[in-house]
C-alpha cells in the first residue's frame, strides 16, 4: 500500500485534519478522518493506523496546552471516560454500532443547530458531577467504539462558555488521557500489527504540522467564530453519523 498514491491522497489530508482538530480547532469534525482513510482501506485498519499517530499528537498537545485547561471539567469527565472505554471493550462483540451512530448523530445535530440558532439554555453553565460523569462515559465509549468521542465532549463543554484556548486545552488533555487508556484494549484486539505500525510511522511526521496549524487557528479565533465553527462541525458530524447509522441498518437504499 505504501507504493499506492491513493493511500497518500486519502491518508495525508486525514492525518492533517485530525492534527488541526487535536491542536484545538474544528471540534468534532475530526471524525471524518477515519472515513476518508476508509476510502482506500478497511475502517478498522484506518483506526488502528491512526491511534499511534494520535498518541504522538497528544504528547504535542499536552506540551502545548499544559496548564491551560479547566481542571474541574477534567476531574468530572475523565473517570467516566475510563469506564466508557472499558464498556466499549467488553461490549465490542455484541454492540450494534449503527444504533449508537444514530443516537450520537441525532444529539449532535440537534445540539449544534440549537447553538447556531442561539437556542441553547444557560442552565448548564456550571459544572455538575452527574452530567460530567455521563458525558465523560459517553465520550469514552463512543471514542472507543465508533471513533466519535468528540460530540459528547463538545456537548458538555460548549455551555460552559470557556475561552477558545481553554476549550482547546481541556479537550486536548481529555483525549490525550482517553487515547492512552485505549492503547491497552486496542492492543488486546490486535490492532497494532507490524503492517499498521509501519503505515503509522510513515504518516507520523504530519502530526506536528497539523497540531501547530490547529493551535495557530485557535489563538487567532474570536469567541464567536470559534464556537460557530464547532457548532457547524457538530451539525455536519451529526448528519454524517445519522446517515451512516440508517444506511448501516438498511433503512434507506
Amino acid at each position: 500500500m505504501l507504493s499506492d498514491p491513493w493511500f497518500y491522497l486519502a491518508s495525508v489530508p486525514a492525518v492533517l485534519l485530525f492534527g488541526i482538530v487535536k491542536g484545538g480547532f474544528g471540534g468534532a469534525i475530526a471524525i471524518i478522518s477515519v472515513p476518508i482513510m476508509a476510502l482506500v482501506m478497511p475502517p478498522t485498519q484506518a483506526a488502528g493506523i491512526l491511534l499511534p499517530i494520535l498518541v504522538v499528537m497528544d504528547i504535542l498537545v499536552v506540551k502545548t496546552y499544559w496548564g491551560v485547561f479547566d481542571r474541574r471539567a477534567l476531574y468530572l469527565l475523565l473517570p467516566g471516560a475510563v469506564v466508557g472505554v472499558a464498556i466499549g471493550y467488553f461490549s465490542a462483540e455484541v454492540m450494534n454500532e449503527h444504533y449508537m451512530r444514530i443516537l450520537v448523530g441525532a444529539l449532535s445535530a440537534v445540539f449544534g443547530a440549537q447553538s447556531l440558532l442561539g437556542l441553547n439554555t444557560r442552565a448548564s453553565n456550571e459544572h455538575h458531577s452527574i452530567s460530567g460523569s455521563i458525558f465523560g462515559a459517553l465520550a469514552g465509549f463512543t471514542s472507543f467504539s465508533i471513533h466519535a468521542g468528540g460530540p459528547p465532549l463538545t456537548m458538555y463543554l460548549m455551555p460552559k462558555q470557556l475561552s477558545p484556548i481553554l476549550f482547546a486545552g481541556t479537550a486536548g488533555i481529555f483525549f490525550a488521557v482517553v487515547n492512552v487508556v485505549k492503547l491497552v484494549p486496542y492492543y488486546a484486539l490486535g490492532q497494532f500489527t507490524s503492517e499498521n505500525l509501519l503505515y503509522s510511522l510513515v504518516l507520523v511526521p504530519l502530526a506536528p504540522l497539523g497540531v501547530k496549524i490547529g493551535h495557530y487557528l485557535v489563538k487567532r479565533s474570536t469567541y464567536s467564530v470559534y464556537y460557530s465553527v464547532i457548532s457547524v462541525a457538530l451539525v455536519v458530524v451529526g448528519v454524517k453519523l445519522l446517515w451512516d447509522g440508517v444506511t448501516g441498518l438498511g433503512l434507506v437504499g
